[in-house]
């Protein structure tokens, strides 16, 4: 796979503070540029933080379990801006709303 491993940027949630991963998620998601991925470790499943991620980016960030299991979660979160364009972000992020990020970055805050 051409390059694509490149755009795969791990991020173990285990070693950060628990009262910091949050911000700390939100602030490596935003780092990302277009067709990046993030793959989050952790030892449980965040589902409270899916629905932050959900809430705040809608499409711009998809989720996808890679693995499930007690004690085991993966996650890849990939921006796909590109995708959220086509569906009428740019006429959002034009208006001062939604994220513009325009493979700079997510830019939300």
């Amino acid at each position: 796979m051409s390059g694509f491993d490149n755009d795969i940027h791990p991020f173990d949630a285990r070693g950060v503070a628990k009262r910091f991963r949050h911000a700390a998620i939100f602030g490596a998601l935003e780092s990302l540029s277009d067709g990046e991925t993030m793959r989050f470790v952790n030892d449980h499943d965040p589902l409270p933080l899916l629905g932050q991620i959900q809430q705040r980016y809608g499409h711009q960030v998809a989720i996808k379990y890679v693995a499930r299991e007690p004690g085991n979660i993966v996650i890849d979160f990939s921006i796909q801006l590109e995708a959220q364009r086509g569906a009428g972000a740019a006429a959002g992020a034009a208006a001062g709303g939604g994220c513009g990020g325009g493979g700079h970055g997510c830019g939300c805050a």
